[in-house]
């Protein structure tokens, strides 16, 4: 994976999620995702953090924009790695979360949000 793709993917990121669209969101992510993040815990109140598939996902983050109708991230930063991303961004409480997306034929494979002190509402 090179940086432009790394911009590019976290740009359309930005676009899909700031628009609430579950489908725009959803449509880069494979059906057999592993998401982790402590606001699945919060959310959920399963200490392990973590979906598993698109489905799963889909009710995770539909529950979390319910949750927050404000929702809206800016990306800061972007890192590329061999087969995966970091996006660093903020979210609509100037939360600062870094996600970390690992790909597999093109499609975000697994992931997980690491949060600072502001963590989200």
């Amino acid at each position: 994976m090179d940086l432009d793709f790394a911009r590019r993917f976290a740009a359309q990121w930005q676009d899909d999620w700031n628009s609430h669209d579950l489908d725009r969101i959803l449509a880069h992510y494979h059906d057999d995702v592993t998401f982790s993040s402590p606001m699945i815990a919060r959310l959920t109140g399963d200490p392990a953090g973590t979906v598993h598939g698109k489905a799963a996902l889909r009710a995770y983050w539909a529950a979390g924009i319910q949750r927050i109708p404000d929702l809206r991230f800016e990306v800061m930063d972007v890192r590329a790695s061999v087969d995966a991303l970091v996006i660093d961004y903020l979210n609509q409480i100037g939360g600062r979360v870094s996600e970390v997306l690992t790909f597999r034929d093109g499609l975000v494979a697994a992931g997980f949000g690491a949060y600072g002190e502001t963590p989200a509402n």
